[in-house]
């Protein structure tokens, strides 16, 4: 049965300001059981404050993040560099998990140059694999991009078959595709998932507004930003019956994250994810001990792969963990 965390990207301001020991108390006193390490260094004393949390907080590392080069833009842990802190560092934290957030924007932008990176992650999730952790390569909407007929996800599965997948339900709604369906796909190899809900706000007046005025590139920003990240169960996502796939497709861990908070503060959006959590079945705040009457509502039928919605055009995103 996986385990409910938090993504500590969606904390990294509070970490900064507070230190990560007041946040991970916090985290837990929320009802969160895990964390996936992303955008905050992992220094000796973080890692300690992670062990420490492990035994104290029953907080689990469930995940930590890698990347296979170190370059300027990624300067958290990298394979070629730092592989023996990695191994270390995961051994301390019983860690089984590595994932790679992205592919480096050259590699998105031919077949060729995706079959180039497929066979240096294959590369890395074989070496990390002989050392007991799994490497888990992490989707944006571009992933479902197709070279040839097929989608730079799949491609990636074929040509890295060692590596093993975390799913961003919201990235897969916006990139055109069902989260249930790829979630059914993708069974066996989905160990991670991020949760983080599809929010479409209405238009506001400034946007009727531009549009009125003739104001094209005004009004275009207002459309495009109608699509938000959100709290679980604030949006559009079905999450009974995505949460139920998860189950069936044998995912170690669910991580609650919200790339941009707009505003709010990050612990009222993971508070409100977790009662949302609770209210549709799980009895055990973040142990997801699921309330057994409600499991077979929470076990979604057979879907249409295009029964996403297909209006997915918000052009101009950050990418992000």
């Amino acid at each position: 049965m996986p385990r409910i965390g938090v993504q500590m990207m969606t904390v990294k301001e509070k970490v900064a300001a507070d230190g990560l020991a007041a946040v991970l108390e916090r985290i837990a006193g929320l009802g969160y059981r895990a964390i996936e390490m992303s955008q905050i260094p992992m220094t000796d004393d973080n890692v300690t404050l992670l062990e420490h949390a492990r035994e104290q907080l029953n907080l689990d590392t469930g995940a930590i993040s890698v990347a296979l080069t170190k370059t300027p833009v990624a300067t958290g842990d990298a394979m070629d560099a730092d592989y023996d802190k990695i191994i270390t560092d995961a051994r301390r934290l019983d860690c089984r998990y590595a994932r790679v957030g992205m592919m480096p924007f050259q590699a998105m932008a031919s077949l060729p140059a995706v079959e180039a990176y497929c066979a240096e992650l294959e590369a890395a999730g074989q070496r990390l694999a002989a050392d007991g952790i799994t490497l888990c390569y992490h989707n944006h909407h571009v992933d479902l991009a197709k070279f040839d007929g097929e989608r730079i996800f799949d491609i990636v599965r074929r040509l890295a078959p060692t590596v093993h997948f975390e799913i961003d339900l919201h990235w897969v709604q916006r990139g055109g595709a069902n989260p249930v369906q790829v979630l059914r796909d993708y069974t066996g190899v989905v160990d991670l998932v991020h949760l983080k809900d599809y929010l479409v706000t209405p238009l506001p007046q400034a946007g009727v507004d531009a549009h009125a005025a003739g104001d094209r590139d005004g009004f275009r920003a207002y459309w495009t930003d109608l699509i938000r990240f959100a709290p679980v169960g604030d949006g559009n996502l079905d999450w009974p019956a995505i949460i139920g796939q998860t189950l069936e497709s044998g995912t170690s861990y669910l991580f609650v994250e919200q790339d941009e908070l707009y505003g709010e503060d990050p612990y009222d959006c993971l508070a409100r994810s977790m009662a949302y959590l609770e209210r549709i079945g799980y009895a055990d705040l973040g142990t997801l001990a699921f309330d057994e009457a409600l499991v077979e509502t929470l076990t979604p039928p057979a879907e249409d792969e295009d029964a996403a919605d297909p209006a997915v055009t918000h052009s101009g995103d950050s990418p992000v963990a």
